[in-house]
């Protein structure tokens, strides 16, 4: 623990890569990540290095030998429950970092309480019912609530078919959009982990304004 760099280090070295606005903005967000697969624990784990404040941890499930392929959990921690694994990893990664732990199965009613107080909400579930149930239930329920989702990142296809859309003001969707695990096609921790770049990404995009910049830009350019 003696090696360990203090909060002032962390942040100077933040500053110096990222500019200081940028880390300001990140540091002050809290981005709620429901689901920590393949997809939400890579989620978290690159929003923690980029600094972002907060992380509320929603998982229902425990570390499985057959997670540890893609997903960002060690060998030693299965049995663990998923939000006590990766808040342990990403404490070793980003010590100063804000941790919620929620070790329950999100329902419609329960998500608003457990999502309301996030700047972002991230939905990154495997089943397709968890995921239409989170998205749903934002956009209806509390529709000025920034989503990002994800849809399609399974099998061996090229990482340059995953894309990111805005499908409305406040709902962005990650993935190829056709590629299904249920059909027979595998998870491979290369294509899972680009689409969750994708989703940390554009999440770390809007915390810091710029996704708004570009729309306004475009408003100004007539398209």
């Amino acid at each position: 623990m003696s090696n360990l760099p203090s909060k002032e280090e962390m942040f100077r070295a933040l500053v110096e890569r990222q500019g200081l606005e940028n880390v300001q903005k990140l540091q002050a967000a809290t981005v709620a990540v429901c689901g920590l697969g393949g997809l939400g624990s890579n989620v978290a784990i690159a929003l923690a290095r980029a600094g972002v404040g907060k992380l509320i941890l929603v998982d229902c499930d425990t570390v499985d030998v057959t997670n540890l392929h893609r997903q960002q959990y060690k060998a030693c921690q299965v049995g663990m429950p998923k939000t006590d694994a990766l808040s342990q990893n990403l404490k070793e990664i980003a010590p100063y970092i804000q941790i919620e732990t929620h070790f329950v199965r999100m329902t419609e009613e329960s998500t608003l309480a457990l999502v309301d107080r996030a700047d972002v909400v991230c939905e990154a579930f495997d089943k397709a019912e968890a995921k239409a149930m989170l998205v749903n239930t934002v956009l209806e329920k509390n529709p000025g609530q920034v989503l990002v989702a994800a849809s399609g990142m399974a099998g061996f296809d090229s990482a340059n078919t995953i894309l990111t859309r805005k499908v409305m003001k406040n709902f962005y969707l990650c993935g190829d959009g056709t590629s299904d695990v249920n059909q027979g096609i595998g998870l491979i921790a290369p294509r899972v982990m680009a689409c969750a770049a994708h989703e940390a990404l554009t999440i770390i995009r809007i915390l810091c304004g710029m996704e708004n910049k570009i729309a306004k830009k475009e408003c100004e350019n007539g398209k």
